[in-house]
């Protein structure tokens, strides 16, 4: 990897240096990334995860350096198999940058922007309000890209029109916005009941589903897995709308939790028979 040309990008933490990587990378023609523990080639995640998932800063830090000896293997392995001919470092000082192309023995640093070069005064200070008021970070890819890993984190995307400086036509540049377990506003979870109250009202929009009769949560760091029991309209067919209800429920649950689905079964486990009146003659 001596053959890399290792470009660095330097801001203090929350002045917006992932909002703008994409730019200044684009203006190098640089194609990777390394933010916060991840390894971003065109628009993608090509390997890591990211550090602001860690549940305190200490350990994002710690992983921002790649000091973990497996973290550390996976990155230098993922940089072999793709052979970047060069590489953008985001840290918060010329000291981490450094740190960082050492431990994934990178050649030393050819140059070095700062976010000075590329913001004003004014989008600083909204960047560091939007970090610290908000607790929003942000990540260089696109909101797909990070949802198993953020399960249950605030996601939003941010799209970005941008031009570039050789004239061609603009590009749109898709960004994630994140709440990390360790923000200021605090933390926040969701209770299993918030999920069978979720598929209970939809449930009583569904007029082929007749009752809920059990909903059981298994949580893990990749999202929720769910199974339900439902009584079930004679006369239908099962089987589609079965599945339509649960599309649907994974659709808002998703959207209300911001979760990340990562299995839902159900099963009709009863009939709702249609009310029959006997009738003898005398």
């Amino acid at each position: 990897m001596k053959d890399i040309d290792v470009y660095a990008f330097v801001g203090p933490s929350g002045t917006g240096k992932s909002y703008r990587a994409q730019m200044v990378a684009g203006e190098y023609n640089i194609k990777f990334i390394i933010d916060d523990g991840i390894l971003v080639k065109d628009n993608e995640i090509a390997a890591g995860s990211s550090a602001k998932k860690a549940p305190t800063k200490i350990e994002t830090i710690k992983k921002a350096l790649f000091i973990n000896e497996s973290q550390k293997k996976e990155m230098v392995k993922a940089l072999k198999k793709y052979k970047p001919q060069s590489i953008l470092i985001l840290g918060t000082s010329d000291k981490m940058v450094e740190e960082i192309a050492r431990n994934l023995e990178l050649p030393q640093i050819k140059k070095t922007i700062y976010i000075t070069d590329v913001a004003t005064e004014e989008e600083i200070k909204n960047a560091k309000r939007m970090r610290t008021v908000e607790g929003k970070h942000v990540i260089p890819v696109p909101t797909f890209e990070i949802k198993k890993d953020f399960s249950g984190f605030l996601l939003d995307p941010l799209q970005i029109f941008k031009t570039k400086s050789d004239g061609s036509a603009p590009y749109i540049s898709e960004k994630s916005i994140i709440r990390p377990t360790f923000s200021y506003i605090g933390n926040f979870t969701i209770s299993d009941t918030v999920f069978r109250q979720i598929i209970e009202y939809l449930a009583t929009k569904n007029d082929a589903i007749t009752e809920v009769l059990r909903v059981r949560v298994t949580k893990s760091e990749e999202g929720p897995s769910i199974y339900v029991e439902v009584e079930i309209q004679y006369g239908i067919n099962i089987m589609s709308e079965l599945k339509i209800f649960k599309e649907k429920c994974i659709k808002e649950i998703e959207r209300l939790t911001t979760m990340n689905v990562r299995s839902f079964k159900i099963i009709a486990k009863k009939l709702k028979l249609p009310n029959i009146v006997n009738s003898f003659d005398k």
